[in-house]
């Protein structure tokens, strides 16, 4: 019999604390920031659904493609008995690793939103007699505690999320889930790659608009939950790409010379006309730079997968 559990990591109060910091500092800081994180409310996680299927947004097909080619292949590198995925949200890509694992004995999903974790784990309960779903409310890049499960396990952290964090931020990470790690374990890793800088752009500005929606959207999340006075109309979506840095940069330009309220932080915010906000960084990767970045938290490289455009990579490391 299937079992499924849901365990709170995360104090009831800890998502507002997080929004309220996060706009202290990032208000108050030069330049201006605000992190990728506060675009997904329920509108914001809807309007993301809509850019995976847009014609220029290449990253979700091309895993897709990969999990779906390669899934037998992870599975019998690491015949895992748990998954632990990270950020797991509707939990639809991860179907096709849950399918190859057949000796999978329990899923780990770990999000902050307790009801994707309930939908998700209610309906692969229903779907996959045995399978135990022991889903997580959590922060995973504040420290994680995993429950007891069988080994060996995978940890999964896929559609190239981890490409949101700063390298200091990144390093951190890597280090804290090889922490996670017993020998025999192993971290999936989903990474998109260096390509034409023209690509990277349409897909983070599309023609229809549609990341430009879920850019402002930022804006109308900080104006619910702390009272702000935001107007997204007067915030342009700008998408440019870092080559020094190898990395997308999103951004809200202030069109014109403005000052935004926040009542809940008591802070009146000035914008100069053109002055940007950035919302998101997204880097991109080379084999060799993902491969040293893992070597330096003692994840050692030991399989390496592409779409057939070798746009984006899944990589398989192991503890060292």
């Amino acid at each position: 019999m299937s079992a499924f559990h849901v365990t709170r990591l995360l104090p009831e109060d800890a998502t507002a604390a997080a929004l309220r910091a996060d706009v202290q500092q990032g208000l108050t800081s030069v330049p201006k920031t605000l992190p990728p994180k506060w675009f997904y409310d329920a509108h914001g996680s809807d309007l993301f659904e809509q850019i995976t299927a847009l014609p220029e947004y290449y990253p979700t097909r091309a895993e897709r493609e990969i999990l779906l080619a390669r899934a037998g292949e992870i599975a019998a590198e690491l015949p895992a008995r748990t998954l632990v995925e990270l950020g797991s949200g509707s939990s639809a890509k991860t179907r096709h690793l849950i399918d190859a694992l057949t000796g999978l004995r329990t899923y780990v999903p770990v999000d902050v939103s307790e009801s994707a974790l309930t939908q998700a784990g209610e309906a692969l309960t229903a779907e996959r007699p045995g399978l135990d779903v022991h889903a997580l409310i959590a922060d995973f890049t504040a420290g994680l505690r995993l429950p007891a499960t069988p080994g060996p396990r995978l940890v999964a952290f896929l559609g190239g999320t981890i490409g949101n964090l700063l390298p200091a931020e990144r390093s951190a990470f890597l280090a804290a889930v090889r922490a996670l790690l017993s020998p025999g374990d192993a971290l999936l890793l989903g990474t998109d790659l260096v390509k034409d800088e023209a690509v990277l752009v349409r897909a983070y500005d599309d023609a229809a608009g549609v990341t430009a929606a879920f850019n402002r959207n930022v804006l109308t999340v900080v104006n619910r939950e702390l009272g702000a006075d935001f107007d997204p109309d007067t915030f342009e979506h700008v998408a440019l790409w870092d080559a020094g840095n190898e990395w997308i940069e999103m951004r809200l330009r202030s069109s014109v010379a403005q000052t935004v309220k926040v009542p809940a932080l008591g802070l009146a915010v000035d914008f100069a006309a053109g002055e940007a906000l950035r919302t998101e960084v997204s880097a991109k990767f080379r084999k060799e730079g993902v491969r040293a970045e893992l070597a330096s938290s003692g994840l050692e490289l030991a399989r390496w997968w592409t779409d057939t455009e070798g746009r984006f990579a899944l990589s398989l490391s192991v503890a060292g």
